[in-house]
């Protein structure tokens, strides 16, 4: 398997500011909304132990893929139906992992590598969204805010905030 920096150099990444990670956008749909926005977009995007996703949260659906690597831990958490959650996103469906995770809108999310023994360092995903990203309707998580709105998480949401 490549290292984390052969698939950043090979895949053309750069580094995802204030969320963490590394990305390339790879897709960006045409026709174009009426509002100017694209109907869909989606990304590469590389977790490595120190680049992880930070909790935000997204006014829109985001679709995330795995494609190689280490398993990826997932955390969601939403105040207004209490449907707190954690996944783990990876290859082997038999070991309860998921290739695919949808993320509705307006849960706070992040990931970051699986806690426990790691084969590769690093983990490549894709995310896919509808309609697509846009910048304006991106929000990062604020540690104590989120700690005070989710105190049974706190320990995740320590690990996913800076």
């Amino acid at each position: 398997m490549p290292t984390a920096a052969e698939i950043i150099a090979t895949l053309k990444l750069e580094p995802l500011p204030n969320e963490g990670g590394f990305f390339r956008q790879t897709y960006v749909s045409t026709p174009i909304l009426a509002n100017g926005r694209a109907a869909g977009t989606a990304i590469y995007f590389l977790i490595t132990p120190d680049g992880f996703s930070a909790l935000h949260l997204l006014e829109t659906d985001e679709i995330w893929h795995f494609y190689a690597g280490d398993p990826v831990e997932h955390v969601m958490l939403d105040d207004y139906f209490d449907l707190n959650e954690k996944h783990i996103l990876g290859s082997d469906p038999t070991a309860g992992q998921h290739p695919q995770l949808i993320v509705p809108p307006h849960y706070w999310q992040g990931a970051r590598l699986a806690p426990g023994p790691q084969t590769h360092g690093w983990a490549l995903l894709g995310c896919t969204m509808s309609p697509g990203w846009d910048e304006q309707e991106f929000k990062l998580g604020d540690r104590d805010t989120l700690i005070a709105q989710f105190p049974a998480w706190a320990s995740d949401i320590r690990a996913l905030t800076r």
